[in-house]
Order: C-alpha cells, then structure tokens, then sequence
C-alpha cells in the first residue's frame, strides 16, 4: 500500500469520525435552539393573554358594570376577552391556539378535552407546579403546549361559581345554572394552554443542519485535497526522486545533480545526508578505481 494511500485512509476515518460528531452535536444544538424558540413564542403569547385579562378587568369590567344590571355581558369577563383576542390572530395563524381549558366552564366552548383534562389534573395533583411544557401530535404535525394553572385565588371570581343562587340573575339568563358552579377558593379549576406548532421551527432547524453539514463536507473535502498536495510535492515527491537516485547508483550513475539542502525540516536533513552518503560512495568508487590499475 502507497504512503498517500495510507495516509488518505487514516484522514479519511479521522474526518469520518469527526463528521459524525460534529452532525450528533450540530442536530442536537439546532433541535434545542428550535425548542427554545417555541416556547419563547408560547411564553409571550401567554403573557398577551395574562394582559389582556387584566386590561379587562381594571379598565373594561368597571365600564361595563352599570350596563351589567340589565344584561350579562360577557365582554367583562377576562377568559373571555383573552379568547375572543387570540380568536382574531388565529384568522391569520390558524395553526396557533389559545384555550382557557376548564372543567366545569360556564361557557362549553371552553370545556377541557381529554388531553386538556389530563393537564388540569397534573396541576390538581401537584399543586406546587406552575407551568407544564409537553408535546402531542396533531393533524397539522407536532406542537408544543405551554400550560399555567387556573386557580381560584379572588373571592370575586365565586359570586358567579360558587352556587346558583348567588350567581347574578342575568348570568343565569344567559348560560343557564348547571354549567360553571360549584368552584371553591383555592381550587385548580383549569388551565391556560398555549399551543404553538413545531413544524415550521423544526423544518427550518433540519435545513440549517443540512446546509451546515454540506457546507462542513465540502471543507473537508477541500482540506482532503490540499493535503495530498502538500504531501505530495513536500514528502513524496522528494522522496521519489531520492530513489531513483539511489537506484541510479547503485548502478554506478554519479551523473545526477544533488538534492537541495536548504530549509531545517526533515526532508531536508534527509536530503543532506543522501548527498554526504553520495559523495562518499563516490570517493570510494574512485579510490576503488584508482587502486585498481597499481595493482596490476
């Protein structure tokens, strides 16, 4: 086996190595990027909610509250205005969705499904958790929830949860008096859930990878190349003409002209002592030769 031949195979598997390293921690780095980013997005999305409500309660509620006495007015609840916004921005992002899940709502459109159901009771169970961060499969691809509790910490909240006959009459009027009551202080009743969808951040991520790895490929590549160049004209090439030399005096040819000694490196040390071991064969050819005719 040649020596560039050698050599290209260990540079070869040590790049080999390297490129499966470098893809392993590249993938893994990107994927976590794209999460991150994600739930960035779900945070902020649930800070808008957590916004609004409070924009409803402080400034919207006490506008509405003369008006209240004739008519329910769902404008003034804060789950509701934080619903009805994010129900505006999914007209443009229909992937994205916003969802006060509760167990016994007043409004059915804001009932837990299963999967919402499960979230509650994790909170139920662990009362000290205060977000939850998962993932599920849905039709669109996979997406990722961010998940605050819903707890019963106003005791404003029970004069329309705690029983129907407290409830104001035009609450009962509107949504009827089975559905939303029997809350009590300090009870988880829901969540907020945010759901942003990873397909797009995660396609972006996968093409990032791709370009990243091609772009590190062809880099190697190129180095592969550059360095059979430099062994090539550096040590090979030196060496080669080393042994046609050698070979030619093994032969008796003195003929050829010496190697450049210049430079310190190892071939040129090599080279300085092929030319001494040259001239000294040569004298001894000579001396050899010029003994030969006096003996006689």
């Amino acid at each position: 086996m040649k020596l560039t031949t050698k050599f290209n195979f260990v540079l070869i598997f040590v790049f080999a190595l390297s490129f499966v390293g470098a893809s392993y921690l590249v993938y893994k780095i990107l994927q976590d990027n794209a999460r991150h980013d994600i739930v960035e997005r779900a945070g902020m999305m649930l800070e808008a909610a957590l916004a609004i409500r409070g924009y409803t309660v402080s400034e919207i509620r006490p506008l509405l509250k003369e008006k209240m006495q004739h008519e329910f007015l769902p404008q003034s609840v804060p789950a509701y205005a934080a619903t009805q916004s994010f129900d505006k921005i999914r007209k443009n992002h229909p992937e994205y969705a916003y969802k006060e899940a509760t167990l016994n709502p007043t409004n059915l459109r804001n009932r837990a499904t299963d999967w919402e159901t499960d979230i509650i009771q994790g909170f139920s169970n662990n009362p000290d958790t205060t977000e939850l961060i998962g993932q599920r499969n849905t039709p669109t691809g996979p997406s990722l929830y961010l998940a605050r509790p819903i707890k019963i910490k106003n005791k404003g909240c029970l004069s329309c949860h705690s029983i129907p006959n407290n409830a104001p009459t035009t609450l009962i009027a509107k949504y009827g008096n089975v559905n939303g009551f029997g809350w009590n202080m300090n009870e988880i009743v829901g969540a907020q859930i945010v759901s942003v969808p990873m397909s797009v951040p995660i396609q972006k991520a996968n093409e990032t990878f791709v370009k990243f790895m091609g772009f590190l490929l062809i880099i190697y590549i190129c180095i592969i190349i550059i360095l059979n160049f430099m062994l090539r004209h550096i040590i090979i090439k030196p060496i080669m003409e080393m042994s046609v030399q050698a070979n030619n005096i093994s032969m008796g040819k003195f003929d050829t002209p010496e190697f450049s000694e210049q430079g310190k490196d190892e071939v040129s040390i090599l080279a300085a002592s092929f030319n001494r071991m040259r001239r000294s064969l040569q004298k001894t050819m000579k001396m050899l030769q010029d003994r030969g005719p006096k003996m006689h």
